[in-house]
């Protein structure tokens, strides 16, 4: 009797649990009965000759509004072309990294696609390729970089300042820039190995035009000498920002004055040209910037370039604004009335563009034609001395 009583209650349960009682109401369904075909929403939607027109009533923004849009002048095509496909072919074969790629320049087509409708050698003549060193992993995190950051990277290649100097020679380029990560966990900030690097590419192509865009060197300014005593032409090393901006925009190891020291100290070792470059559009003021410019001009800087802040991924500090491109034609002349050699200032430019190469190039050999005619003149002079004695 217990044991029938026992399974009377567990069905009573269990269709207890599975019965709706009728006090609770049917799921809702919703009726499909006076919904519109999707044939129907097609037809009476626009019509592509609406579209054509831009006759269109309603329109879908995606995206997030209230961020400053891309203008047009800052939209660049796909890369393309013989010069191109080579550069990148060189590097992949040699193991090397680019700054071109690894911070998504977006000159980068145009820097290695070389002159329009020249032929492959003339194009690589005129192409310009950043050759980064030390591997693509930086000890540092500035806040505008896409570069991969890591407390350790890995240790240096020993081969690559041999393999740098070969893919220079075998491109046949007529200028290099040469830069590199923060190497923070060396004991001499890779100094000697950039050295290095450029003294194999001037024993291999001793025509070749280098710049060497480097680092702060922490501060250090007898590894910044090593550096600039190795047989280089320009010595690079970017402020990118103005000083009040500095610590925001920079990583905090990295100060504005400390930059300053860098390229004095360069100017000073005997150095030709000394280049620098500021970014525009993350919050700077007119009067920083020019408060920025006569400090680079006190320390003898030649050559600044302005270019827009272009943010490389949602994780990056966010772009303050787009400056237009009749500001970036004011820092020009307002730089060029400072005493600076040469200003390169667009939203595009980088402090590697290819514009600042070509009339560095030029002025470099100007230099360089005017030193050996001062040396011819004075070996006559004193030839003339003797032959009157």
């Amino acid at each position: 009797m217990s044991t029938i009583l026992k399974h009377s209650r567990v069905a009573r349960i269990s269709v207890s649990r599975n019965a709706r009682s009728l006090a609770t109401p049917a799921a809702s369904r919703p009726s499909t009965l006076n919904r519109p075909s999707f044939t129907e929403t097609l037809t009476e939607g626009p019509s592509l000759d609406d579209f054509i027109s831009g006759n269109v009533s309603e329109r879908v923004v995606l995206g997030n509004t209230n961020t400053p849009r891309l203008p047009s002048y800052l939209k660049t095509s796909i890369p393309t072309g013989a010069s191109f496909n080579k550069i990148k072919k060189d590097l992949r074969g040699l193991g090397l990294h680019t700054v071109c790629e690894e911070a998504r320049c977006p000159n980068i087509g145009d820097c290695w696609g070389g002159k329009d409708g020249a032929t492959l050698e003339d194009s690589k003549r005129a192409a310009t390729a950043t050759i980064m060193l030390m591997g693509d992993t930086c000890t540092r995190g500035c806040r505008f970089c896409s570069v991969k950051t890591s407390k350790n990277p890995p240790p240096l290649d020993p081969h690559e300042p041999e393999n740098t100097a070969e893919a220079i020679s075998r491109w046949g380029l007529g200028y290099i820039v040469l830069t590199s990560v923060d190497r923070d966990d060396l004991a001499d900030s890779g100094a000697h190995h950039f050295a290095e690097t450029i003294r194999r590419i001037k024993q291999k192509a001793p025509h070749i035009l280098v710049e060497a865009l480097t680092g702060d060197m922490a501060g250090n300014l007898d590894h910044v000498s090593v550096v600039a005593k190795s047989g280089l032409d320009v010595y690079a090393h970017n402020v990118e920002t103005v000083e009040a901006l500095t610590p925001f925009v920079r990583d905090r190891r990295a100060t504005f004055r400390q930059s300053l020291t860098v390229l004095a100290r360069a100017k000073q070792d005997g150095v030709r040209v000394t280049k620098t470059s500021i970014m525009l559009g993350v919050g700077e003021t007119e009067d920083q910037v020019k408060d920025a410019l006569r400090e680079l001009r006190k320390v003898d800087v030649d050559v600044v370039t302005f270019g827009q802040y272009m943010r490389p991924t949602k994780k990056h500090m966010k772009v303050d604004r787009y400056v237009e491109p009749t500001e970036f034609d004011h820092w020009k002349q307002t730089a060029q009335d400072m005493g600076f050699l040469y200003v390169a200032s667009g939203p595009l430019v980088r402090s590697s563009y290819k514009a600042g190469e070509y009339f560095i190039e030029n002025v470099l050999r100007k230099k360089g034609a005017e030193k050996r005619a001062q040396s011819i003149i004075v070996q006559h002079a004193k030839t003339d001395s003797k032959a009157f004695t």
